[in-house]
């Protein structure tokens, strides 16, 4: 099959999880053509089925915001004729479905036709999408989709009680590489982080708001007061230095590593006791699935698609948005005696299997298969 990607080429997690999936897809024997204005973030290398084209947005003095959807609408057609694409798989609903559509209605009128399969990854539903500006336009973006996927139950919910979506939504959750998080280094240099007494507690995001970045040092400062810990925060964002002003504020800045943004994530989580993940809200929890990848517990809260991928009691455990204490309780009694932490890091690797990509990527295909065959009947 021959499958255009349309994706944010960022560090997110809608970027992270199209890339992927289309290096697997290519693995599988699909050739793959990711169509974005720059190369993905994970897209280390082009093979013979995998193929990048850079959407150019020409500057003109006329616009205020130069118009993307128009370049890249634009840039699919070209593609699609260029490259003999049989479907187009695009990743958030604005701006790729809307693009997507009005490629599929210029294509129409030369006589190709190319099915659209829509991805929803959460802030194109829940942030962007819920805006009284772009509303109709995301409702007729999922509607004038071939297929709709979305990566938990709990974002489809979203988006059938947000918009008047007449479309099946099929739940497609986020996946994992879990080969790349079997760790080949027998020491992780756990001794360079932390004495041998100490438990080491990790937190890895974007310092948005929604993430609760108070609410990780909040809980740490608790669970340093019960027993030895250090606390790992990884990434960069608005919240960053706010949390460094409230670690020294609660007298444990010497407790409290702020490593920035890092591309050593699977070494880190391999020293890691414990991941922490207070977030307002999660549509799935990448950073969650991926720490019980490494075997690493996880203490988070039950919103969104976080219990969708955090077993309560099993994985690790759930707790409301702000339940400092009860998050807090709940790291001492994973930590407190190896005997339980050994048991939860085992709970969360087992648990991850679930999210393999081998599992999930032929949900994909499948998708893919049905709507050619529907498509090509209309």
């Amino acid at each position: 099959m021959k499958i255009g990607i349309v994706c944010y080429p960022t560090f997110g997690g809608s970027g992270v999880v199209a890339t992927e999936l289309g290096l697997e897809l290519s693995k599988r024997g699909h050739e793959i053509h990711f169509i974005t204005y720059s190369q993905p973030v994970r897209l280390e290398l082009l093979s013979k089925n995998v193929h990048f084209h850079e959407v150019h947005v020409p500057e003109y003095p006329l616009f205020l915001y130069q118009p993307y959807e128009l370049a890249l609408s634009s840039k699919l057609v070209d593609m699609v004729k260029l490259h003999d694409i049989e479907l187009l798989h695009v990743h958030y609903a604005i701006p790729h479905a809307y693009a997507a559509y009005m490629a599929q209605q210029m294509l129409k009128e030369e006589g190709i036709r190319v099915p659209i399969v829509t991805t929803l990854h959460g802030t194109d539903i829940t942030l962007v999408g819920s805006h009284p500006f772009y509303k109709p336009a995301v409702t007729f973006s999922i509607n004038k989709s071939d297929a709709v996927t979305s990566v938990s139950d709990s974002l489809k919910q979203d988006t059938l009680r947000l918009f008047n979506i007449k479309k099946n939504i099929h739940v497609v959750p986020n996946f994992i590489d879990l080969e790349k998080h079997s760790h080949d280094f027998t020491d992780c240099q756990r001794g360079m982080m932390a004495n041998e007494d100490e438990r080491i507690i990790t937190h890895i995001s974007n310092f948005r708001d929604v993430k609760r970045i108070p609410d990780v040092v909040k809980v740490f400062y608790n669970i340093q007061k019960e027993l030895p810990a250090k606390l790992m925060m990884v990434g960069e964002g608005p919240e960053k230095e706010a949390a460094e002003r409230l670690a020294e504020d609660l007298g444990i800045a010497e407790r409290v590593v702020f490593l920035g943004n890092s591309n050593e994530i699977d070494r880190i989580l391999c020293f890691s006791d414990l991941f922490l993940l207070p977030s307002q809200t999660e549509s799935f929890g990448l950073a969650a699935l991926e720490a019980m990848a490494s075997g690493v517990p996880v203490i988070s809260t039950n919103t969104g698609g976080l219990p969708e991928v955090n077993e309560d009691g099993y994985s690790g455990y759930l707790s409301d948005v702000n339940a400092i204490k009860d998050m807090s309780a709940n790291a001492v009694k994973i930590l407190s005696d190896k005997t339980t932490l050994d048991k939860f890091k085992a709970n969360a690797k087992a648990q991850s299997q679930k999210f393999d990509l081998h599992t999930i990527v032929p949900m994909y295909e499948n998708i893919y298969e049905e709507t050619l065959k529907k498509f090509m009947v209309h």
